[in-house]
């Protein structure tokens, strides 16, 4: 199955994929967009290239379980992305991928200007990789 993975942020937006035999996740570009609507429709055109089942949106929810203003913005556009380009959309808790990311990249002596730049595409790798390993073992998904 063609997954892709997306790291939302209002600024800065990561995106993932993975081959059609879910072995190899792979960072395919951050996108820098604050309007959701046009958010959209870029990841539509990724959807497009990708030739995309299924998305799966990382949620920040709290070191608590909890779910507060950025994870509802996160479900909120992962509606958003449902109804407007008809795939099936999974909601992926992203706890601390944005952390682990970073620890990636100073591990591999990456820039900080450059960090900057491809650190959500990082973490929508890590949330599509711990999405699969989730998927591959378990049969319930959360979708919205």
């Amino acid at each position: 199955m063609n997954l892709l993975a997306i790291d939302y942020g209002e600024k800065r937006t990561g995106v993932a994929a993975c081959d059609e035999n879910e072995l190899i996740c792979y960072p395919v570009c951050s996108i820098f967009e604050e309007e959701e609507a046009l958010l959209v429709k870029k990841i539509g055109k990724i959807v497009l290239e990708k030739n995309t089942n299924m998305l799966v949106v990382g949620v920040a929810v709290n070191m608590n379980g909890s779910f507060g203003e950025k994870a509802l913005k996160c479900i909120e556009f992962a509606k958003a992305l449902k109804n407007t380009l008809k795939l099936p959309v999974a909601l992926w808790d992203e706890r601390q991928t944005t952390l682990l990311a970073s620890k990636y990249l100073i591990t591999s002596n990456t820039k900080k200007r450059k960090k900057k730049n491809i650190i959500d595409r990082v973490a929508a790798t890590i949330i599509l990789e711990s999405f699969i390993a989730y998927k591959n073992n378990n049969n319930k998904i959360k979708l919205v």
